[in-house]
């Protein structure tokens, strides 16, 4: 099995939440509609590529996850400029915008999601890196392909599970993708997701996970209430801080569950008075509502 290709116990029918505090059938379609319309704005702009200016970028993928009713928490560290690796476990589809939120990126995907409808679109034409997971010789001119990007300057992510997990589980990071920082000599930026209802605990319900659909999956988050990103930013890993890609890979690992208690912080590009600024890499904290 190739080192792309690990899997998740995660399935559906064990792990992920099919009952708790649901919304009116009709928010849920408008919802639902509101996203896609979104997404097609989204499309529609792709011919511009790299001319969108960042910030238009971060407030349109805000725009997608408040339309389907999430609340989103930033907390941590501001993502550093330049070539940048960032990594994060990876729990749902709503991981991407979230994580495009703190810095736009070039994602790391599976070739398989060329096929997907409208998400397959607008994946190819962000510019993202597509991986053949079963061609273990591929492995090597990935790892190439992606130090490129980052020695370009560009920020890459990537999911270093290989897999998603529900959220009350997770998985080790794999070592793979690590190479391509190091070679690139540039800093890695761990983030970690998790999902909650408001006043609860973790929620699964996102989760996007075994046979699972993605109309499924993007149905039960439209349909959920009171549902919460919280997205803790760590600081980057300077590049030459660790000998090689296991020791990395290990240094970038998310806390343990129910360790997630970061710094807080307002996201890149937010101007606060001089005197209210936390220690150096640090802003306040930010919500989406």
């Amino acid at each position: 099995m190739s080192v792309w290709l690990p899997s998740a116990p995660c399935t559906p029918r064990t792990c992920v939440e099919t009952k708790g505090s649901v919304t009116a059938v009709p928010l849920a379609v408008l919802r639902l509609m509101t996203v896609l319309v979104v997404l097609l704005a989204g499309i529609a702009l792709c011919p511009f590529g790299r001319r969108i200016p960042a910030g238009w970028v971060r407030i349109w993928v805000r725009v997608i996850v408040r339309a389907a009713g999430v609340r989103v928490r930033t907390t941590g560290a501001t993502a550093p400029a330049g070539g940048l690796l960032l990594v994060a476990n990876h729990i749902s589809w709503l991981d991407i915008p979230l994580l495009a939120a703190v810095r736009p990126a070039r994602m790391l995907a599976k070739a398989e999601i060329r096929q997907w409808p409208v998400a397959g679109v607008l994946t190819a034409s962000s510019g993202a890196l597509f991986i053949e997971r079963d061609r273990l010789r591929a492995l090597p001119q990935t790892v190439a392909k992606i130090a490129d990007a980052l020695r370009a300057g560009t920020a890459v992510v990537a999911f270093p599970e290989g897999s998603t997990w529900c959220g009350k589980a997770q998985g080790p990071f794999h070592r793979a993708v690590f190479q391509a920082a190091l070679d690139a000599g540039v800093p890695v930026q761990p983030v970690h997701i998790h999902y909650r209802l408001a006043g609860g605990g973790a929620s699964t319900a996102p989760a996007f996970v075994g046979e699972d659909s993605l109309l499924a999956s993007v149905w039960r988050v439209v349909s959920a209430r009171g549902l919460v990103a919280e997205v803790g930013v760590r600081e980057a890993i300077a590049p030459g801080s660790h000998p090689d890609r296991r020791a990395l890979a290990r240094a970038a690992q998310p806390p343990p569950l129910g360790a997630h208690q970061p710094q807080l912080v307002t996201p890149p590009g937010t101007v606060r008075p001089a005197a209210g600024r936390s220690p150096a890499g640090h802003l306040g904290r930010t919500c989406w509502s």
